[in-house]
């Protein structure tokens, strides 16, 4: 088995003139978003300008191969490679990146429903981080994915260079958009950052009966960034706070143009920023429709104006530009929130431009009634029990829940738990941000959850927000904030992780376990059942 150790998680990492700071080394929590110019050390002829660069799509990533399995289940097979490349991201330099396949973020990979999927890993990236000198391990993580343990991408579950592994995954839930990310122990933010990161999408009958499909079903990846003066990729978390760049990426393109025909478009849009969150809104103030959540279908489309989007949040919404005159120009904006370091341009995502032309008419409207789950079906009532969980900041300056670290996960030889639920227990979980000037965006692996309320300090409780009535798996807790999620804790058996998705916050070290209907001896024991090996020529 492979982990990093002790000294390692506790490097300081520098690196050098790379280590551009934006606003100055946060040692007070941010309260409200902080301003500032810019982050990057770019000459002005190498700053992007909004809206130059053209929109691109991920590619997508075929299978290898395809069987059925002895029980009559397809499985698809697919390979990638995490390898160093390089991208042009900002006028005439050359960006190092670390991804999968050599693209940034990755392929999209797209499973049907009942159909399994082995992804194999490989491992190919230099022994060390070339920039912040970490060993570059990494651990695959499925993000939204019912996955057994040794297949979830449990942190300390680590593909050391030169090694392989296989993760299967089940897809039996209800269509999705998830990702796959790195979720290596201790340096998830940087391996992340670099461009170890992309979409994979899980659809079903009603999705398709449903929602729009094909040209008009377009995955969007936002990230920000910061970039030295030569190009490559700085890296300031101010004080393990965070990392808030001064130049939006869309699908690893600054403020990218997509020219869009009149009629609804779909887009899913996933928050994969180390530590920004978003407010997204129509540079006219226009309607957009939500139509899923990080699990799936929403019970009921919700209409809104704006959003707000945590880091690893999926929402998928639905524009009809039908309303536009071919030539229009519409601006997808951020309003920004709490907790942000805004730059001069951080306001823009990207725009779309109204072009003429046929198109397929299919699924061209607006749906109301989506589909049910059945954690959307779930009532307090059905709760067993209600655990509370708090997201503090200990005197050392370490992240923690309920004052425990991953760190002393580790030192308990990854036998600590923060809760141990039966297989099938419905419970609530009551979150606390007790840090102060932070905002936690709060993920459960395995389960999908319902957001029952909120409250501000001793207010009374409030209703989840219209964007987030649908089934989720990471929850905007914002400062001083308490919120109730409701789970049943279902599908596997085994040990899992809670963690903040800031990810400077996970590293450092904010993320603890929990196990599911746990047995002695463990048969689905992460660190055990089914470890990395040799990448063999």
């Amino acid at each position: 088995m492979f982990y990093t150790t002790q000294f390692s998680r506790r490097r300081l990492l520098k690196i050098g003139a790379a280590g551009v700071v934006g606003v100055g080394a946060l040692s007070v929590p941010l309260g409200r978003a902080a301003s500032g110019k810019e982050a990057s050390k770019l000459r002005s002829e190498n700053f992007p300008r909004p809206y130059r660069a053209t929109f691109q799509r991920p590619p997508v990533l075929q299978p290898t191969s395809s069987t059925v399995d002895a029980d009559g289940v397809p499985t698809n097979f697919y390979t990638v490679t995490e390898s160093q490349s390089s991208a042009q991201i900002v006028p005439g330099l050359i960006t190092p990146v670390w991804g999968y396949n050599g693209s940034v973020p990755g392929p999209t990979i797209g499973v049907d429903q009942g159909t399994r999927a082995v992804l194999k890993v490989r491992n190919q990236l230099p022994a060390t981080h070339p920039q912040f000198g970490h060993a570059f391990d990494t651990s695959t993580h499925l993000h939204g994915s019912a996955s057994l343990p040794q297949y979830d991408g449990y942190a300390s579950d680590v593909t050391p260079p030169g090694y392989v592994k296989d993760y299967h995954y089940p897809n039996f839930q209800p269509a999705r958009t998830l990702w796959y990310h790195d979720h290596g122990v201790h340096f998830t933010a940087q391996n992340a950052y670099g461009g170890l990161a992309a979409q994979y999408h899980l659809h079903d009958e009603a999705e398709w009966a449903l929602l729009p499909q094909g040209e008009f079903d377009v995955p969007i990846t936002i990230t920000d960034a910061m970039f030295a003066e030569n190009g490559t990729l700085a890296y300031d978390d101010h004080t393990e706070s965070g990392l808030w760049g001064d130049v939006v990426l869309v699908n690893g393109r600054p403020w990218p143009v997509m020219q869009v025909k009149r009629r609804v478009y779909r887009f899913r849009i996933l928050n994969a920023s180390i530590s920004r969150s978003y407010r997204l809104r129509l540079g006219g103030g226009d309607p957009m429709t939500i139509v899923a959540t990080d699990g799936g279908l929403m019970p009921t489309a919700k209409t809104v104006t704006s959003f707000r989007h945590g880091n690893a949040e999926r929402y998928e919404l639905l524009i009809d530009f039908s309303r536009y005159p071919v030539g229009k120009r519409v601006e997808l904006v951020n309003l920004s929130n709490n907790n942000n370091i805004d730059y001069d341009n951080t306001n823009k995502i990207m725009a779309f431009d109204v072009v003429d032309g046929p198109f397929d008419a299919t699924n061209n409207t607006i749906p109301t009634t989506l589909v049910s789950s059945p954690v959307m079906s779930l009532t307090a009532r059905d709760a067993v029990r209600t655990r509370k969980l708090a997201v503090e900041r200990t005197p050392a300056g370490e992240w923690a829940i309920n004052g425990k670290t991953w760190h002393d996960v580790i030192d308990s030889g990854f036998n600590l738990l923060f809760a141990s639920p039966g297989l099938n227990d419905v419970e609530i979980w009551e979150i606390e941000n007790r840090s102060g000037g932070w905002f936690h965006p709060v993920h459960i692996h395995l389960v999908d959850f319902q957001i029952l309320d909120r409250r501000l300090g001793s207010n009374n409780p409030i209703a989840p927000y219209d964007w987030e009535k649908g089934p989720k798996d990471v929850v905007y807790v914002g400062e001083n904030e308490t919120v109730r999620v409701l789970a049943r804790f279902e599908h596997q058996r085994g040990k899992y992780m809670i963690h903040c998705h800031n990810l400077p916050h996970e590293d450092h070290d904010m993320m603890v376990q929990f196990a599911v209907g746990l047995q002695s001896p463990d048969p689905n024991d992460p660190m055990t059942a089914d470890p990395a090996r040799p990448d063999a020529p």
